[in-house]
């Protein structure tokens, strides 16, 4: 089967995404064999929800938030992190598994002739910059690139001017100039992209609120549905286990790896700079309304969002009250 990442070659993301492919062969006993391509080989990153449906990939490690930028789904905006979401990836973990997430992912790419098999972790992402951004007031003006959608819709509410660029676009833009900033992934990601070369700084949230914007950037794994359908349930079952297990080997992999790329910014000359505790709030109260504008605009967005809000407000993780969300409803 023929499999393609959004990652690029020579990334930490790739380099684990290969080894956990070369290893299904043996733990299938032989049945079933990955194929590994690197983000843009096969498929451009924005195009692969539609190669895989059409059967010119067989399978994806991809980012739900596309499929709401190009609108082919648009609740993929609440399928992966999103401004001022669940912070930590164990309460995705319940959100998926715990209050159905998984089956209504499922039940959304089954209308696309996918097979959504499970979520994979990878990081929080970072924006790096050419100018210090201390403030949410430094973003006014700037040229910033975000990956579009909701979480682009944010950033322009405080004043910035947003571009949606593909991956292997943001290093080149930066180096130019023709952006001022940019979203991205997390430490080891990006300074294997040579990001420690085109921009000074890092921008981040306060110790206790590291990442606003994106702060469990969740990737996926999807099947052509025909080519998921071909499998013996045992089969699928066990394919099932290897993608959560993948999930695990995936994370990990990138936060050791985050260990020494923390260093080598700091030994590049790049700063570190953190925004207020004042920001976060400032910051929250422009997410939370643009969160019903945009699940409202889709059924199946307010669906997501749903299961989002019950999660937040459960007592164990208490990441919103009633009274935050009090005034708002959504289109169910």
């Amino acid at each position: 089967m023929k499999l393609q990442s959004l990652w690029t070659e020579d990334t930490i993301g790739y380099r684990t995404f290969k080894r956990w492919c070369e290893s299904v062969v043996e733990l299938t006993s032989g049945e079933v064999g990955f194929i590994p391509f690197p983000g843009g080989s096969v498929a451009e990153i924005f195009d692969m929800m539609t190669a895989t449906s059409a059967g010119v990939l067989d399978g994806m490690h991809w980012v739900p938030h596309y499929a709401a930028v190009t609108g082919a789904m648009p609740a993929g905006a609440f399928l992966t992190s999103f401004p001022m979401g669940l912070p930590h990836p164990h309460q995705w973990d319940m959100l998926f598994d715990s209050y159905g997430g998984t089956d209504l992912a499922r039940e959304l790419y089954a209308r696309h002739g996918l097979h959504y098999v499970g979520h994979v972790h990878h990081d929080m992402n970072l924006i790096h910059s050419n100018v210090p951004i201390r403030s949410l007031d430094d973003f006014s003006g700037l040229n910033l690139r975000m990956p579009g959608g909701l979480v682009a819709d944010c950033f322009e509410a405080i004043g910035a001017r947003t571009v949606a660029l593909a991956g292997s676009e943001v290093r080149p833009a930066l180096a130019s100039g023709a952006i001022d900033a940019a979203d991205f992934t997390g430490p080891a990601m990006n300074f294997d992209l040579g990001f420690a070369d085109v921009s000074k700084y890092i921008v981040m949230g306060p110790t206790s609120t590291p990442c606003l914007h994106q702060p469990v950037d969740l990737t996926i794994v999807v099947f052509n549905q025909g080519v998921w359908d071909s499998l013996s349930t045992a089969t699928q079952d066990l394919l099932t286990e290897l993608v959560r297990s993948f999930s695990m080997q995936h994370f990990t992999a990138h936060q050791e790896a985050n260990i020494e790329a923390w260093s080598q910014f700091a030994a590049a000359g790049v700063e570190v700079t953190r925004l207020s505790e004042q920001d976060v709030d400032r910051f929250r109260a422009i997410a939370l309304p643009l969160w019903f504008e945009w699940a409202n605009r889709d059924p199946d967005s307010a669906r997501v969002l749903s299961l989002h809000l019950e999660v937040m407000l459960n007592p164990a993780v208490a990441y919103i009250s009633p009274e935050d969300i009090e005034g708002f409803e959504l289109k169910l």
